[in-house]
């Protein structure tokens, strides 16, 4: 006797339908002629999952009396005389009574596959042995009962029986998980949302890693050599050099070797925004990541490679590419780099360290001062000058300063030049200043040499606080200047930015912002001819030109014509006139450049996509009404033409009663193909805005039974149950009788024999609210919006065109009113048609223009208001 299967349900938390599950395939087993039995099921006091037990035979349990209570247990040797093709065992994971046959439940499943029984059986992702300790991490809650991964591997299927995190806790809320008493506790804590998402991730992640080990023993048994490349996610580390390129296209290779593999690029930012990068190359390299199918994402951390690492492991890397370092051979002596620290901390993720023309160059020092000449000057004639006046101030005959005190003023004085002049003005008056003490202020006077060490050390003490003190202010000056030209810079950019939110053409409101924070006569887009890209001369000639966008006077035909030029790509360039720029403006402008491509390029692809929605709705529409035509038009129209070509025949002779029938026919298909028509017509007026509406006073009661009437026999099995004395309606009286019947017709289609549609009113205010509810099967939420949709039917009957409901809420909406579907308590659906009362019409009878769609003037989400 062969072994028996093993097939599990797998589920990411209690209450997603693992046991129901079961018990369904249990049942389309039976029904092909499989002898089953349940060994173990826990219906949990779930209703529905005990009316899926009948029906089975269940095989009676062991009893057994652990202390004091009484326990039952699968009967493992009471299914083995049973020796059913399946059995069913539940919760896979259970731990049994203490003097069972086994001490878990997954052995005694051990022994009944062995005996050749075919076995079907549940289990949550939390109760895998493996990831306890993440579940606990997870929802903080041990998970006690356990069961070994290796049990589940083997089992020869393993379906994963997936729910929605919000679908689950309405199903608690409903009460078809837990008794009520517990489903508060329980959605506050192991059901909260983040939890159920994080343990469906989870279940999600180790099944498909279950399906890799799956193919992998598939391409064994079947000597598959040939590669079969895993989906990967490629981080790519961007530091806004020139490099940059470079490893974004290193990344793309590297991604593409895996199928559906995502590349992403990130650039750390440091936290207090003076950033070394190109803000230019940033843009660029982000407009070719994103053109290579990438995402790019900015990160904050003063740690750029405990930075890298979190961002990659949040997104769940799989490769992170760095460039090799820029620094020099000095410099690493002192320090790791950012690749080989980052390459430390990578864990078991890949790390490609991608060589490039800047590797081992080192970085370019900031050595020149960004102060005016003026005070560069300023600062020199402090060291030069104001040194010598302060010594000779206090040495002075008569004047008697000690060596610390010299010190002091010296050492002010030292800080006065860092301050005006910068760094280099610093520190020569600090070796000017430690020249002057020896000279004037050590033993013997006027002379170099020092007589006492303690001298000595005073003045090389003093020496290393003034070029330290001048260090410091220097670079402390230096910050202040650039955070305060980082502030000028991202106002900029935030005012920028804050003109191409929410404007319909963001590139023109892009270059009108630019115009006027610096102050030009002219700013110009121009675009290249693809094929004249290397042409020479191709910079003034302007018939290779053109221009895409301008603001200001007197636009450049050519990027020449100009005074500033700012290149963006091959094909785009940015022309400024105006006044000089200096350089720190012009970074900042090539950033605004790169911006004003994504502009363009966004400007474009939303005229492409109303475009191709305009086409693609005009053609839903052509198709759906040559449709109609060709069968709900056609056939009534055919009918008709057949019955009167019969009255007309000479071939055959017709009685008094085989006349009237043909006559009857034909009559009845011309007033089908009226209505029909009369329907298209309508709603074509409906979407003009020009349907002549009447309102006058209505009474309800009057409405029902005119359209009942209409509906002919099938309308008397309706239940109407309108209360006495309710208002008159302000309607138009052939609209709302056309809207009943369109409504009431569709309850009678859709309602089961024994449960016909009912009619009911209520006045609520200045309303009156009609429900027609219907028992039938109900529509989706989610679909309900395609109810009101022209040729759109939801069911698969085959009869009529689609357009009642739509027409019905057209021209309910045109009446002032509104109609909504819900659901009926007890299965079904139910329309609710509210209208005004015959006080609050104050719309005057006449022609009514409906708003766009989109309009809702009531704040009751009910879109397409009617105004008089």
């Amino acid at each position: 006797m062969g072994r028996g299967q093993l097939r599990i349900y797998l589920g990411a938390a209690p209450g997603v339908g693992k046991t129901y599950a079961m018990l369904e395939e249990a049942h389309r087993r039976r029904a092909r002629g499989t002898d089953v039995v349940i060994g173990v099921v826990e219906p949990h006091g779930r209703a529905r999952t005990a009316e899926l037990i009948a029906g089975l035979e269940v095989v009676p349990r062991r009893t057994m009396t652990y202390r004091g209570a009484t326990f039952e247990e699968l009967d493992v040797d009471a299914v083995l005389r049973r020796d059913p093709e399946v059995v069913l065992v539940d919760e896979l994971a259970h731990t049994n009574v203490p003097g069972s046959r086994n001490a878990k439940r997954w052995q005694d499943i051990e022994e009944l596959l062995a005996a050749g029984i075919t076995v079907l059986s549940t289990v949550n992702i939390q109760h895998l042995e493996s990831l306890n300790d993440v579940v606990e991490r997870i929802a903080g809650v041990p998970q006690r009962e356990t069961v070994p991964d290796e049990v589940v591997r083997r089992a020869d299927q393993v379906e994963l029986v997936d729910m929605t995190p919000e679908a689950l806790r309405r199903r608690m809320a409903h009460g078809n998980v837990y008794a009520p008493e517990q489903v508060d506790a329980a959605l506050g804590n192991y059901f909260r949302v983040g939890n159920l998402t994080a343990l469906r991730e989870l279940a999600l992640l180790w099944l498909a890693d279950q399906v890799d080990d799956h193919l992998d023993r598939y391409r064994a048994d079947h000597h598959i050599d040939d590669t079969w490349e895993a989906r990967e996610r490629v981080v790519v580390a961007l530091t806004g050099g020139a490099e940059g390129e470079t490893l974004i296209r290193r990344a793309t290779r590297i991604a593409a070797r895996g199928k559906g593999a995502d590349l992403m690029a990130v650039h750390v930012l440091r936290s207090d925004g003076l950033v070394g990068a190109d803000p230019t190359l940033l843009a660029r390299q982000r407009l070719l990541v994103e053109s290579l199918g990438g995402t790019y994402h900015q990160v904050l951390g003063d740690d750029v490679p405990a930075a890298l690492i979190e961002f990659a492991r949040g997104v769940n890397a799989t490769q992170l590419v760095l460039g090799a370092s820029r620094r020099g051979r000095l410099a690493h002596l002192f320090s790791r780099g950012v690749a080989l620290t980052t390459m430390s901390l990578s864990g078991s993720m890949d790390v490609h360290l991608v060589p490039h023309r800047q590797a081992g160059r080192g970085r370019t020092a900031a050595l020149g001062s960004p102060l005016s000449r003026r005070r560069r000057l300023a600062g020199y004639a402090l060291a030069v000058v104001g040194l010598p006046l302060l010594v000779l101030a206090v040495r002075l005959p008569g004047r008697d300063v000690s060596l610390a005190t010299g010190e002091l003023l010296l050492l002010a004085m030292v800080i006065a030049a860092a301050l005006v002049g910068g760094m280099w003005p610093a520190l020569l008056a600090a070796v000017a200043g430690f020249a002057l003490l020896n000279w004037f202020f050590t033993e013997p006077i006027h002379s170099f040499e020092i007589s006492q060490v303690e001298n000595i050390v005073a003045l090389a003490v003093f020496l290393l606080v003034a070029a330290s003190v001048s260090i410091v202010v220097d670079t402390a000056a230096r910050r202040t200047r650039e955070a305060a030209r980082a502030s000028a810079d991202a106002q900029s950019l935030a005012a920028v930015a804050g003109s191409m939110v929410g404007n319909p053409r963001p590139l023109i409101g892009l270059l009108e912002r630019l115009l006027e924070t610096y102050g030009l006569t002219s700013v110009t887009l121009l675009e290249r001819a693809a094929d004249a890209s290397r042409l020479p001369g191709s910079q003034e000639d302007p018939s290779i030109w053109s221009v895409v966008a301008c603001v200001g006077e007197r636009p450049s035909l050519t990027p020449a014509d100009g005074d500033v030029e700012v290149p963006i790509d091959d094909t785009l360039s940015l022309a400024l006139r105006g006044p000089a720029l200096p350089a720190e403006d012009r970074r900042v402008i090539e950033a605004f450049a790169a911006q004003a491509a994504l502009a363009l390029r966004q400007e474009r692809l939303t005229s492409e996509a109303a475009s191709a929605g305009v086409l693609a709705e005009a053609d839903r529409m052509r198709t759906a009404l040559l449709a109609a035509v060709g069968h709900d038009l056609r056939t009534p129209l055919a009918a008709a033409k057949a019955a009167v070509t019969s009255l007309r025949s000479d071939e055959v002779q017709f009685d008094d009663d085989d006349r009237a029938e043909l006559l009857e026919t034909a009559d009845e298909s011309l007033d089908r193909l009226t209505a029909l028509i009369t329907n298209l017509l309508d709603l074509s007026r409906l979407q003009a805005g020009v349907l002549g509406v009447s309102l006058r006073p209505t009474a309800a009661e009057g409405s029902v039974a005119r359209a009942l009437d209409e509906l002919g026999e099938p309308a008397r099995k309706v239940t109407v149950d309108l209360p006495a004395g309710l208002p008159r309606l302000a309607a138009d009286p052939a609209l709302l009788e056309r809207v009943l019947v369109n409504v009431i017709g569709n309850a009678l289609r859709f309602s089961p024999p024994d449960r016909p549609p009912v009619v009911t009113a209520r006045a609520d205010g200045s309303v009156v609210e009609l429900r027609v509810v219907d028992h039938g099967p109900g529509i989706p939420a989610p679909q309900r919006d395609r109810m009101f949709v022209p040729f759109q039917r939801l069911d698969d009957s085959g009869t009529g065109i689609g357009l009642g409901l739509a027409l019905s809420r057209g021209l309910t909406e045109a009446m002032g009113g509104t109609l909504v579907p819900e659901t009926t308590d007890d299965g079904g659906l139910t329309m609710r048609l509210t209208l005004p009362v015959e006080r609050a019409a104050a719309a005057p009878a006449g022609r009514v223009v409906l708003d766009d769609a989109s309009d809702d003037t009531r704040g009751d989400g009910v879109p397409g208001r009617a105004r008089p």
